[in-house]
Formats: C-alpha cells, structure tokens, sequence
C-alpha cells in the first residue's frame, strides 16, 4: 500500500484526523531509486523524463550548470513516507556559459513567450533543458496537497533566493499544473506574485488504431503520403535487405550515433567541439548506461544492405514510444533514411502493443505527415512584482 492509498483509506473514516502534508528540500542524491520511480508509477502524467535515470543522467552531465532544489512532500504525521517530490533546481535564466554550451530552453519558434531578464534567478525542473515533459510526482488523490506544500515551501523561501519559479513542459491536461497554478495564484495577492499560464510549445502525436497492422495503418493516411511511404521504402528495400536493429550494446555504439547524428546537423547538433558537445556526450552515455538496460531507451540504427545510413535513440514506457533524437548518413539521402527509418519504428510499436508515438517538442511538418496531432505542453511562470504591479 502507498502512502497515498494510506492516506486515503485514514480520510475516509469517520474519526480520522485530517493530516498536513509539508515540503522540505531534500537532496536528489539522498532519495533512492526505487522510491523516486515509484511515485513516477504513480503519477499519471509522468513520462520517461520523470524517471530517476534519465533525472541522474541529467545531473551527471549538466549539474555543474544549477543547483539541487528537489522538494520531498511528506505527511507531518508520517515524516518517513513520502507523498510527492517536485525535482526541481535552481539558476539564472542565463548562465554565464550556456550561450557556449547551447544551453537553452527552446520553445516554438514564432511563439512569444512573456520575456524574463536573463540574469533572474530562477527555480526549474529538473533537467528541463534537456526534457521535453516535466510534472510533480504525486500519486491522483494527492496531487492537489501535494503541489499546495510545493508553493507553500517555495513562499517561505528569502526574496532574495529567488526571482522567479518558471516552470516549463507542463503537458495538457496534467492536474499538477492546475493544482500548482491554483496554489499559486492563492497565495499570489498576498505575496505580491505575478502568475502567467501560457502555452510553450506543441509535442505532435500519433495514435496507432487499435488491431490494426502496418499496412492498416498506413491506409488512414493521406492517399498521398501513403503513396509517397511505400515508395520509399520499396526503393529501399530494392538496394538490400531493410533492417532497424536495436544496439546491444549502446554506449559502445555511442560514437557511431554521435557521428551520424553530426553528419546531419554538424554544428547545429548536440555534438560540436565544444563545451556543450562534450556535455551533451556525456548525458547520452549516461543515459545509455542508467537506462539501457532496463528497455526505457533504445538505440537503434537502421540498416540498407548491412550499411548503418540512420540511427534513432527513443524511450519506451510500455504504453508509448517517444521518438527522442537521431541522426542519418546524408549520403544515403535517395534512400530516404529519414521517412524509413519512421515507418519501421511505426511497424516495431504496433507489433510491440504500443498505442502512441510520441514526436515529442517541435511542430517540424514530417511529424504531421504521418498522422500526427499537436498536444501543447505548458508554462508556469511566477514572478516577483512591486505591490503596485499586482492586479
């Protein structure tokens, strides 16, 4: 039984209690795995981002860049269990290196977010540079408390530790960034906060039909797109034997998707030589060696003839997959590495029992061709404001 499911049953007798449940930072190395991913369990707006693993893989690589401010929510009552944890860590907007290291929070282009100083200090989610969904992890029944004890925490905290909480990736319909902008704006008056929800950016999605195989699927396309696929991987599959085969051994094969991934972007990509290159380099292998093993990231490169042209890194939570980052052999261009590489992931999740692809952030047209819808993920930005700013 979890804490919640504890709490819940001690509510709803008719002698109990009502308990408190209270924030306090907590050390992200000092909460073990099992616990965190449990509460990830829970959470049912949580995604692979959330897991412990890719959160250490983060903090191995860019930890340098912000400091840990991970909330751990307890019941007063109960201080040994835990309720909720916001992984949550604290910056400038802009450090001093990230315009080195490239590291930003994108967001659509052409869509205008409320600008922030770039020297604000400022409270985020864990790893939300580099992921592209965040959320509190509470398990239903408890995210309203939960996130209420967040804000609560964060209210009791000297002006001078923060500017502003800009939280960002917030998906649509998540009840955390309801429940959090509710404790926010409740206490905002009082602590002469400005809160704004907007939209951040758009993650396009694909829903697969249910019983359907492939080639099923590939008739609720656009008659044109449909043509266009088969095409293409009929011309492929003319040159050699087509084939997306999973690394086994990931971190050895590193240096081969680095290389193809840069072949692609060069020094718009994750690689460069420099600084950022070198930390996106280690996030990956760390990932690769946190998370390989368990199923929830895979590399895998796509094959024409035993030639490698194109390479993919996805994260797989058993009900979804999400299409994370890749890369492909420019030189394989008339094979359309790209579209065929898509259509064999596609083929992969359906025979998997997977019910969504997942593009993730980015609104790029090819994402859309294959059927795809746009699902918003959201920003929560609270700043600090003059008593005369507040409305």
């Amino acid at each position: 039984m979890t804490a919640g499911s504890a709490r819940a049953e001690s509510a709803a007798g008719a002698t109990a209690a009502p308990h408190r449940l209270v924030a306090a930072r907590r050390a992200f190395d000092s909460i073990p795995a099992e616990t965190w991913d449990a509460l990830v369990d829970a959470t049912l707006y949580a995604t692979p981002f959330s897991r412990h693993c890719v959160q250490r893989a983060w903090w191995d690589a860019y930890g340098a860049t912000a400091h840990d401010q991970t909330l751990v929510v307890v019941d007063e009552a109960a201080p040994d269990e835990i309720a909720g944890i916001a992984p949550l860590m604290h910056r400038h907007e802009l450090e001093p290196g990230d315009v080195a290291a490239r590291t930003t929070i994108r967001h659509q282009a052409g869509l205008a977010l409320r600008p922030v100083p770039a020297s604000a200090t400022a409270v985020f989610f864990g790893a939300s540079y580099h992921a592209d969904y965040a959320t509190v992890l509470a398990a239903p029944a408890d995210v309203a408390a939960v996130c209420e004890a967040v804000v609560e925490a964060l209210a009791a905290e000297e002006p001078s530790r923060w500017d502003m909480v800009d939280l960002r990736r917030l998906r649509s319909g998540d009840p955390a960034a309801d429940a959090l902008t509710a404790s926010f704006e409740w206490v905002a008056p009082k602590a002469c906060w400005s809160v704004t929800r907007e939209q951040e950016d758009v993650c396009p999605v694909l829903t697969l039909p249910a019983g359907a195989d492939f080639e099923a699927f590939l008739d609720t396309l656009d008659k044109k797109e449909r043509h266009e696929i088969r095409r293409k991987i009929r011309r492929a599959e003319a040159t050699g034997e087509v084939r997306l085969e999973r690394s086994p051994d990931p971190l050895r094969d590193l240096d081969s998707f680095v290389e193809l991934h840069q072949k692609r972007w060069g020094e718009e990509g994750l690689f460069p030589a420099t600084e950022g290159g070198a930390a996106s380099r280690r996030f990956f292998g760390r990932l690769f060696e946190e998370c390989a093993q368990s199923g929830l990231v895979d590399l895998s490169f796509l094959t024409v003839g035993g030639r490698r042209i194109a390479a993919g890194v996805t994260f797989d939570d058993g009900r979804a997959v999400y299409y994370y980052n890749a890369g492909v052999e420019p030189d394989a261009r008339e094979l359309s590495p790209g579209v065929v590489m898509v259509a064999l992931y596609i083929q992969r999740a359906i025979e998997q029992g997977r019910t969504r692809i997942d593009f993730m952030r980015g609104n790029e047209s090819y994402k859309y061709e294959w059927g795809a819808v746009g699902e918003p993920i959201g920003r929560l930005l609270v700043q600090r404001t003059a008593p005369a700013e507040v409305r």
